[in-house]
Order: C-alpha cells, then structure tokens, then sequence
C-alpha cells in the first residue's frame, strides 16, 4: 500500500525501530526490546515506511482475531506528523479482514481521543463495569 514517499506493510515491522521511539513513550517508557519484540510477535502490526528513511510510523493491535482487540502504541514520527499518515495506518488496520466483525475494539490515549472519535472510538459506554491493573513505570523499575 502506497501514498506518495510512504509505504505501510503488516509484513516489514522492524521492531528496533519501533523501540526507539516506544522506550520514550509516556504509555511505555522504559521497555526492554526484548518485550517488544515478543509483544510484536504476538500482535497485529502495521508499519509505516518513508523512501529513504525506514520506518517512520508503527501501530500493533493485541487481538484474538475473532472478538476482541486492543489499538496500541500508534506513533508517527514528528518529522512526518500532520500528513493524514497515522489515519492512514489505523483505517487500513480497521479493514484488514482478521478485525472485521469484533465484539469490543479498545484503546487508551492521554490526548488524542480527536483522532481516534473520526475511526469510530467512543468513550466507554459503561465505564463502571471496567476495571484495570496498572503498574506505572514498570519498565523503569526493572533497570534499578
């Protein structure tokens, strides 16, 4: 899939470059490569290349490919922002044929419910029902 000097692939994920950016990330900040790796392993991923560059752009959805799945570390690099291209990466997520006809689609973001409500993404419905473990900087801690 191509548009203009950009190319995305669920094949060519280069999780060395995805470590990169993800290390610094507020949602991951700290995580070994090895954890990644194996997170990407197990994930539906999609990579975004720019000629001449690599991979610019990543986005990994955790999913059992039937009913349920779980939009996350979605990040374009600041560089290449502003171009449609993270839209572009989570429509062409949203239609590959292993994520149609879900039961629940989630994601969790600090500041960019914009850009996800234009895909579909609405609050939670019953956040009540809801409940969570969050172990924040965990992967900080690990290196101490």
């Amino acid at each position: 899939m191509r548009r203009d000097a950009y190319r995305l692939s669920f094949d060519e994920v280069d999780a060395r470059a995805a470590h990169a950016f993800l290390r610094g990330a507020y949602w991951c900040e700290g995580i070994p490569l090895a954890l990644l790796e194996r997170a990407v392993a197990n994930s539906l991923c999609i990579a975004l290349h720019a000629d001449g560059e690599g991979q610019v752009g990543f986005a990994r959805v955790v999913t059992d490919r039937t009913t349920f799945a779980y939009l996350c570390d979605v990040y374009v690099l600041d560089a290449h922002r502003g171009r449609g291209l993270a839209t572009w990466m989570i429509d062409t997520l949203q239609a590959h044929a292993d994520l149609q006809g879900l039961r629940r689609f989630l994601l969790f973001t600090k500041d960019a419910q914009p850009l996800y409500a234009r895909h579909g993404f609405a609050p939670l419905a019953t956040p009540e029902r809801g409940m969570e473990i969050v172990k924040p900087g965990l992967y900080l801690k690990q290196h101490d």
